[in-house]
């Protein structure tokens, strides 16, 4: 069975329509893949750190980051290796297949 991403293209409202206010967060964005959701919500937030252990995912995302989103970083890891060394805290959590 194929993976139908946003089949019916709700998922951009049903994050941006959370009752957050997303200016000036922080926010960890767990297994972001090639960074399509990403780039939906970064220009309204501060910073973001978007984890995918998956190395050619994660070369993906680099490659697709749009000019103006220098405050969105990828990291090549999955979640218990950047736990081990993140020392800081964020604002919010996404986990990206949640949607």
């Amino acid at each position: 069975m194929p993976i139908l991403l946003d089949p019916e293209e709700h998922e951009s409202d049903t994050l941006l329509n959370l009752p957050i206010a997303w200016t000036g967060l922080s926010v960890l964005e767990i297994g972001s893949g090639d960074g399509r959701l990403t780039w939906r919500y970064a220009d309204k937030v501060a910073h973001v750190t978007a984890i995918e252990p998956d190395a050619e995912k994660h070369a993906a995302a680099l490659a697709g980051r749009p000019d103006g989103f220098e405050h969105v970083e990828f990291l090549n890891l999955g979640l218990d290796e950047f736990a081990k060394q993140e020392e800081g805290g964020f604002d919010l959590a996404l986990l990206s297949w949640s949607l």
